[in-house]
């Protein structure tokens, strides 16, 4: 009998949040919606160098040799669909929950098996909607290299396994919090607290610095001619500011045609890609 072949690996499992009353409300909507959200699962899957295993239903398991890719992956996706959602009725927005875990697999052919796919599979149905719900393999790996939140959830028991999984839910837009100053520091005699004069400073500082992070993530998921462009525009903003300052903004001026490249992408050539998959299906 030939030996099972087995290997550590990252594992995602995804899956539709209340895709039955979706179909019912609107089968060939929701249909159509389903696969041009695989398409932007599949292009960012290429790109963290991952590889989907198996798709049935609405579900979809994509395997990663690398935990922060996976765990990167999956943010992109959400930050991506969350755009798209944004954009439909609260009755259509087709919202995914996403479960992550790093462990040993068997592999048959281009199928995976074991534990590792399980649990990663009982994380999603713990996952909120739009959420990413780690273990504490993956949250052990990525906790100090990506700028992420992190919210311990505790032990969660699961279909089909043992011992209890350690959860955490992942703060999308939000890094970890910091640690928590004693509260015992700076009393009477001791003078003014370090860290505490200007909460209102230290918010606003955290707000700029998640939008930030979240406008790098959304530039990151769009295709190389939507990229080229918002770095032209910023490039002429830039020169602008070190040569006139805000005294006279000519930017506008060489800016306007990747303006318009940009305008024309996000909305006329989203239209255009629904429309032709309506054709395709048409036919």
């Amino acid at each position: 009998m030939q030996r099972v072949k087995r290997r550590l690996a990252a594992i995602m499992c995804a899956d539709v949040a209340q895709y039955s009353a979706l179909m019912e409300r609107d089968e060939d909507g929701t249909l159509d919606r389903l696969k041009a959200y695989r398409t932007v699962m599949s292009s960012l899957t290429d790109r963290h160098n991952g590889r989907i295993v198996n798709t049935w239903g609405d579900a979809v398991i994509i395997e990663f040799a690398s935990v922060t890719e996976a765990v990167q992956c999956a943010v992109d996706i959400q930050n991506e669909l969350s755009l798209r959602n944004a954009e439909l009725p609260d009755l259509n927005r087709m919202e995914f929950r996403v479960g992550i875990n790093l462990g040993d697999i068997m592999v048959e052919g281009d199928d995976i098996y074991g534990d590792g796919v399980n649990v990663a599979a009982r994380l999603q149905e713990l996952a909120p909607r739009g959420g990413i719900m780690l273990s504490q393999s993956v949250y052990e790996q990525v906790r100090t290299k990506m700028a992420l939140g992190f919210d311990p959830l505790g032990p969660q028991h699961v279909k089909n396994v043992s011992e209890p999984v350690e959860t955490f839910a992942v703060r999308l837009g939000g890094r970890n919090a910091p640690e928590k100053a004693d509260e015992h520091a700076g009393t009477a005699g001791d003078g003014p607290q370090q860290g505490t004069a200007h909460p209102d400073w230290e918010k606003d500082t955290k707000a700029v610095a998640n939008g930030f992070e979240e406008a790098r993530r959304w530039l990151r998921a769009q295709p190389r001619r939507v990229r080229s462009c918002v770095f032209m525009i910023g490039f002429f903003f830039v020169l602008n500011l070190l040569t006139s300052g805000l005294t006279s903004l000519w930017f506008v001026w060489p800016s306007l045609p990747f303006a318009m490249m940009l305008v024309w992408h996000l909305f006329v050539g989203r239209r255009e890609k629904a429309l032709d998959g309506q054709t395709q299906q048409g036919d």
